[in-house]
């Protein structure tokens, strides 16, 4: 699955102009893969998962609806495929600040919890997340509780 999103991510938003560009795609990559392993933790691809990811990804990428739905599709068909979230948390830890750590603590309990419905696998993943990016627990409670009170 990494791979083609990694693809996916190279072809359409590919800058050779500017090296950081090239930075900025592979943090939104760490960033999207993260999100899409929420969408997969619980097992069950639901409708409201997949557009409060899509919502996330427009506020976060310049991207067009079409390659928006390309990337859900290739997340929906390569879902079955381990992945290692070391690569990308590790990516975050380079490029991210804390609050923008914090932030994309928050867009997963987002898309955790569009389907109405907390799954202990997703809460896990995004504590493990949470742990892995250094958020501290206290910001990884606060941001869960503004995220279910909103």
């Amino acid at each position: 699955m990494l791979n083609s999103i990694k693809n996916f991510f190279e072809s359409k938003l590919a800058h050779t102009e500017e090296e950081n560009q090239s930075s900025v795609q592979k943090i939104d990559l760490a960033s999207a893969a993260l999100l899409i392993e929420v969408i997969k933790s619980d097992h069950e691809l639901d409708a409201r998962e997949t557009a409060e990811f899509l919502e996330v990804m427009r506020e976060s990428l310049d991207v067009s609806e079409e390659e928006l739905n390309e990337l859900v599709e290739l997340a929906e068909t390569e879902a079955q495929q381990a992945t290692s979230l070391f690569e990308f948390t590790r990516l975050i830890n380079d490029e991210y600040d804390y609050e923008e750590k914090v932030r994309l603590i928050e867009n997963m309990w987002r898309i955790a919890f569009s389907d109405e419905q907390l799954d202990k696998y997703e809460e896990h993943l995004i504590r493990k997340i949470s742990d892995l990016i250094y958020v501290s627990h206290s910001d990884f409670i606060k941001s869960k509780l503004k995220v279910r009170n909103d």
